[in-house]
């Protein structure tokens, strides 16, 4: 077997910048890659990520919609993706575009969403979080997220948008009062409706978060009877169902 090492990039440049719309700032991130820009990374956390960003990690970003970059490369390549980035989300209704190549400054510029997480839990406080992440082509993740948003907002639990945009893969993340049962049948609901979206989107009814026991019915109603082989492919690897059992799909 031949191991193949992935070199450290010469240069690496992280960014971010706000903008007055979700729909800009997306179309900044699919018109970047469809200029052959090789984006390493690109995150965005909607304006409600952000204020939770400010209060728990002790920032002034500007709270709205915000993209966070990390371009790889020599350094005359990294300075040419910057560049080209930085104006397309400029025509887009972009903001400041902030960046730097120094770490101290990329771990800075990075901080709210390293953050995210404990902000978005611990806009209340004896919260607890429930996490939920869905994946759509990119060019319905802007409708996708703003639909979900208008049902969170028609609710009572507050909860924040973030996602990797490059994918099309985001995730919601509820703050929940324990104390209060009927917080958990609204998640539950929002969840729902949002996974069904997500499916009517051509999408998936999770990217990364994986389906676990809570989508299970979710992969049934994607997949179909699809679900059936790999039923008998567990059977065949794992016939007595030692291995995380119960989880995907119930034998």
């Amino acid at each position: 077997m031949t191991l193949r090492l992935h070199p450290i990039p010469e240069t690496i440049s992280s960014a971010i910048c706000g903008f007055a719309t979700m729909q800009g700032a997306v179309d900044t991130v699919v018109q970047s890659i469809q200029s052959g820009v090789p984006l390493a990374r690109v995150e965005i956390l909607d304006d409600r990520q952000i204020a939770a960003c400010n209060a728990w990690s002790k920032l002034d970003l500007p709270e709205t919609t915000t993209l966070f970059f990390e371009f790889h490369g020599s350094p005359a390549g990294v300075a040419e993706q910057v560049e080209m980035v930085a104006a397309l989300a400029g025509a887009n209704g972009g903001g400041d575009f902030a960046f730097s190549n120094l770490p101290e400054e990329r771990a800075r510029l990075w901080k709210a969403r390293h953050e995210a997480y404990y902000a978005a839990i611990n806009v209340r406080a004896g919260a607890v979080g429930w996490t939920t992440d869905v994946c759509v082509p990119i060019s319905r993740l802007p409708e996708c997220i703003l639909e979900t948003r208008a049902d969170i907002d028609a609710g009572t639990v507050p909860a924040t948008i973030l996602g990797h945009v490059g994918d099309g893969n985001f995730h919601v993340i509820f703050s929940i009062d324990p104390t209060q049962p009927h917080e958990f049948e609204e998640v539950a609901g929002i969840n729902a409706r949002l996974v069904e979206r997500a499916l009517a989107m051509d999408g998936t009814c999770t990217g990364e978060h994986g389906i676990g026991i809570g989508k299970q019915d979710w992969l049934e109603a994607e997949l179909g009877n699809a679900v059936d082989t790999m039923r008998l492919v567990k059977r065949a690897l794992d016939p007595q169902d030692i291995m995380n059992p119960g989880k995907i799909f119930a034998l």
